[in-house]
């Protein structure tokens, strides 16, 4: 067994993987292995690999199972104590795996963590997929130290410290396998976008910690696949995160919660047709929340399963709206918060 094995997931990224593999070669020692897990690329990236990437160890899926189904197929197939997620757009930084895997190795009690994730484009600001680690508020949106909403801070240091959080960005992820599997890995039913996020929630909730260690500094390009303004982005965002909030609130929340998320997504989707004329994303919200509403029966037994194992309910979220501290108390940054 492998003490660390780094796993790339990709589909149709030769670009990014022949500009940025080089540095996770170089950079992430000896005692790491490199994996490339391919999901059915149509491009030439496993014949680039095989010539210029001898090293690197290739995983072929049959078809592209997206993001999560995919990293689940291709971690069947990889034995190591640590698994790190790792997009294909990342550059990584000399040493970058070093604190992470020591970190791990210190706290039994921590299942996963990750860097600080800058911008390629913009180095002296944070990644809006994961900056300097990952929040949800009482309704289930995602916020992170360093990146609320579309609002993305420069990073001066004023995140220069570790700090336990609720989610992991999926760019750049160290989790040991144990856990992974364990907690039953990434739900392969929402192929994209919000799946660390649940993960990460299903590990918290068993009592398990998630860290962000700033010493550590990654570049992400981000919108690799889906670029922002996506419908289908759009659509994924909305019914992933429905989901993952049906699964994972404790019994007395679930009710109150989505009856305010049903207001609230159909004030996004109005919001979106009326400011920027957006009708595909006003389609993709409500075809979204319809299509939750048609598959949610099919998630009962995850829910059942993760609400009897969960031995911490509380403080698995921050306890205020993240809308209400964002538009109207104008509280745009991090540290702004209560």
């Amino acid at each position: 067994m492998d003490k660390t094995a780094i796993v790339i997931l990709n589909w149709n990224g030769v670009e990014m993987m022949r500009k940025y593999l080089p540095s996770v070669i170089k950079h992430s020692g000896s005692d790491a292995v490199v994996y490339v897990g391919d999901n059915a690329s149509t491009d030439d990236s496993v014949e680039m690999l095989r010539r210029d990437f001898s090293d690197v160890r290739i995983i072929e899926n049959d078809k592209n199972y997206g993001f999560a189904e995919g990293y689940n197929k291709v971690l069947a197939c990889v034995e190591a104590e640590y698994y790190v997620l790792l997009n294909s757009d990342v550059e990584v930084t000399a040493d970058w795996l070093k604190p992470l895997v020591a970190f791990m190795d210190s706290h039994a009690d921590v299942a996963a963590c990750q860097p600080k994730l800058l911008s390629v484009a913009h180095p002296d600001e944070f990644e809006y997929a994961g900056a300097c680690g990952g929040f949800i508020d009482r309704y289930g949106y995602p916020f992170c130290r360093g990146r609320i909403f579309g609002t993305v801070e420069r990073d001066n240091g004023q995140y220069d410290t570790s700090m336990e959080i609720l989610w992991a960005t999926g760019a750049c992820m160290v989790i040991r396998s144990q856990d992974y599997w364990q907690s039953g890995g990434l739900d392969g039913h929402f192929f994209a976008h919000n799946e660390e996020v649940d993960l990460c929630w299903r590990l918290t909730l068993k009592g398990r910690k998630v860290y962000c260690l700033p010493q550590s500094r990654v570049y992400h390009v981000g919108g690799g696949t889906l670029p922002k303004g996506s419908p289908m982005k759009t659509y994924l965002n909305f019914r992933n995160n429905l989901t993952m909030l049906y699964k994972n609130l404790p019994e007395k929340d679930l009710r109150r919660v989505m009856r305010v998320r049903c207001m609230l997504d159909y004030i996004a989707a109005v919001q979106s047709l009326i400011t920027s004329f957006g009708f595909a994303d006003f389609k993709a919200i409500v075809r979204a929340r319809r299509d939750f509403k048609r598959w949610r029966c099919d998630f009962d037994g995850d829910r059942q399963r993760i609400q009897k194992s969960a031995s911490n309910t509380d403080g698995c979220r921050n306890d205020y709206s993240i809308l209400w501290q964002y538009y109207f108390h104008r509280r745009k940054y991090f540290s702004e918060l209560p």
